[in-house]
């Protein structure tokens, strides 16, 4: 786990913020690793606070997160942003639970997690204002390959293994229509109030086939075949067949390695404390033994 204390400088800013009406004292929030989070209470309201800058070497804007948020709030997906300046976005708090991937999967949950993600895809081009991001995994996988050629990482004898099967799924998607994605459902950017489900983290928010993100729910939390089945019969309202499996189980392959490759990047260019190499690792075998199973 990473030592949000350890960035005095992120937590003095987020103490100077104008919008605030009296004194506070930011608390640091554990869990990120991509920004350095606060919770914040300002006479009686708590505030989320999420400091960090662009990532370029991640695809991560901050111009497209900010316009996401705003969306997603409008769509009633997340809080609203009470204030946003470069580099910071303050929220209204959510006080609930964030779910585990056994949650997310539980038959409680499974359907109102697919509500959201439909949502999502069918809701937030309304919203959203400005110009608005792509995001193609197998492209984001090239980069991360290049990132990784100049960097100079420990993982780059890896890399033309890893690049042709990305070529192989790539193909093997086939194609596709474009909705508006998430692109980042890990079991953490759910969060349950006791109420409802809410979806937060709008950082690789852009527009995607509507297969990755339901190949990234699934693989990140760890699906049944039996899941993906009803995910996929429920989400495009036909029973899931052998073609729609294959496309799903590329996409789900190539979720779990742009997962591994985009940790590899964080080895060598995050300066937050977490174990960027054991997370490398625990993706990189779950890649593997997903690319085997498609390939068989």
């Amino acid at each position: 786990m990473r030592k949000v204390t350890e960035h005095p400088q992120a937590l003095e800013r987020a103490a100077k913020l104008p919008c605030w009406r009296g004194p506070v004292t930011p608390q640091p929030l554990e869990g990120g690793i991509t920004n350095i989070n606060f919770v914040v209470e300002d006479q009686g309201k708590k505030y989320f606070v999420r400091t960090g800058e662009d990532i370029p070497v991640h695809g991560v804007m901050r111009f497209n997160e900010l316009a996401a948020a705003r969306a997603a709030d409008a769509a009633g997906l997340s809080p609203p942003v009470v204030h946003q300046e470069p580099g910071v976005l303050v929220l209204d708090f959510v006080e609930g639970r964030t779910l585990a991937p056994e949650d997310v999967r539980s038959e409680k949950n499974l359907p109102r997690v697919l509500q959201l993600i439909r949502t999502c895809h069918r809701e937030m081009p309304k919203h959203f204002r400005g110009p608005a991001l792509i995001f193609w995994v197998f492209q984001v996988v090239r980069d991360y390959a290049n990132s990784l050629r100049d960097g100079n990482s420990r993982c780059v004898s890896m890399l033309p293994e890893l690049l042709a099967k990305a070529e192989a799924l790539e193909e093997a998607v086939g194609p596709v229509r474009i909705v508006f994605g998430h692109n980042d459902l890990l079991a953490g950017n759910f969060i349950d109030d006791g109420k409802r489900l809410w979806l937060i983290d709008w950082d690789y928010a852009g527009f995607n086939s509507p297969l990755f993100d339901l190949a990234n729910v699934a693989s990140n939390n760890e699906f049944s075949a039996e899941q993906v089945d009803w995910l996929l019969g429920s989400y495009f309202e036909t029973p899931a067949d052998d073609a729609m499996r294959r496309s799903f189980q590329a996409m789900a392959c190539a979720s779990l390695l742009r997962e591994t490759m985009w940790s590899m990047v964080s080895e060598i260019h995050s300066t937050l404390d977490f174990d960027y190499v054991a997370y490398t690792q625990d993706y990189l075998e779950r890649f593997e033994r997903s690319y085997n199973e498609f390939r068989d």
